[in-house]
């Protein structure tokens, strides 16, 4: 890398949902500097540009890597992922990339590849980890409050995809995407049980769909085993919900069982460990702020990869360490087509 701006030159692609989630991120950021925009859609880039302050709505590409700009956040298409990672490289210029980081296993292997042989910053804006509460369940495990973990499990019900409307007032492209459930927002969860409790060695899958209007699969149930012996459930059904103020926010529900106790987080973001052998569930306390998705998530996501790059180190998501879940997500599909139990 070159010597950094101060502040942080930003500049972003894409200009979808999601998006609007990086955009007030970064401008949060005050050593963060939001110099310009990419986007297929004019007016959209106009209307970004107006809302969070950003410099500039470049042409083209071309004009975005001539700018003095030092990280591109990509939030366009994963079809776009890899020509835009290898231009930025080629220009010795840092990308976070939205996940799930590029069209195919085989092109994020090829991109990764690029990566090493450049030397070059990319990281790939998996956010779940960086949701405060597992953050905070990581911190339990880590510090043995839990002793010996045996299970972890995390039943996804967000609700949203009943009907033949499901999906369309925020993100109508679900409803054709022929792999869903699990490339779109499983593959979240294979992260955090990664992050929560280490590598993932074998796996078992079963993938349906219940609503016959979309494209893809919406449920399912993943089994899987971790290296240290434990072993993890996740069950998503995208049908169903879960008790929340806000079925979105979590998404689901989460329990692991260890030695010493059971931890819980319910649907609105509190923790709850009753220890073995007792009957009271006692609150861990915590602090967390209800900000745009997630917990402020793409926030602390962000903050996480500028502090990285500014550093010069390695950030957790890094696209080499990213590409572990992209090769579990593709065995996901493999067990699930096979009906074969598949060792990762």
């Amino acid at each position: 890398m070159t010597t950094l701006s101060k502040p942080l030159k930003v500049a972003i692609i894409g200009t979808g949902y999601f998006g609007r989630f990086h955009y007030a991120a970064w401008q949060r950021m005050p050593d963060v500097q939001l110099v310009g925009l990419l986007t297929l859609d004019k007016q959209a880039g106009k209307e970004f540009q107006a809302t969070f302050g950003v410099a500039t709505v470049f042409e083209n590409l071309e004009a975005l890597l001539s700018a003095d700009v030092d990280l591109v956040d990509i939030v366009s298409p994963p079809s776009t992922h890899a020509d835009l990672i290898k231009a930025c490289v080629h220009q010795n210029i840092a990308v976070v990339c939205q996940k799930p980081f590029c069209s195919s296993v085989a092109e994020a292997q090829e991109t990764v590849k690029l990566i090493r042989q450049q030397n070059a910053f990319v990281a790939v804006h998996e956010n779940f980890r960086f949701q405060p509460w597992y953050e905070q369940i990581k911190h339990v495990i880590d510090t043995q409050q839990l002793g010996e973990v045996y299970e972890i499990q995390f039943n996804f019900r967000p609700g949203d995809g009943q009907g033949k409307r499901a999906y369309l007032e925020r993100q109508p492209y679900f409803q054709s995407q022929s792999r869903f459930f699990i490339q779109e927002t499983g593959i979240h969860f294979i992260d955090v049980f990664r992050f929560l409790l280490g590598d993932i060695t074998g796996l078992f899958a079963r993938l349906t769909k219940l609503n016959p209007v979309i494209a893809g699969e919406d449920a399912g149930v993943v089994l899987v085993s971790f290296a240290n012996g434990t072993r993890g459930v996740l069950n998503g059904n995208r049908l169903s919900d879960h008790a929340a103020v806000n079925p979105r926010l979590t998404m689901g529900e989460m329990r692991i069982d260890g030695a010493k106790g059971t931890l819980t987080l319910n649907g609105d973001g509190a923790i709850y460990i009753r220890h073995h052998g007792s009957t009271e569930l006692i609150e861990h306390q915590y602090h967390w702020q209800d900000i745009d998705f997630g917990g402020d998530c793409v926030y602390r996501t962000n903050r996480h990869i500028a502090q990285a790059l500014r550093n010069g180190t390695n950030p957790q998501n890094s696209a080499a360490e990213y590409l572990t879940n992209r090769l579990i997500e593709a065995a996901v599909y493999e067990s699930d087509k096979t009906g074969q139990w598949i060792d990762v």
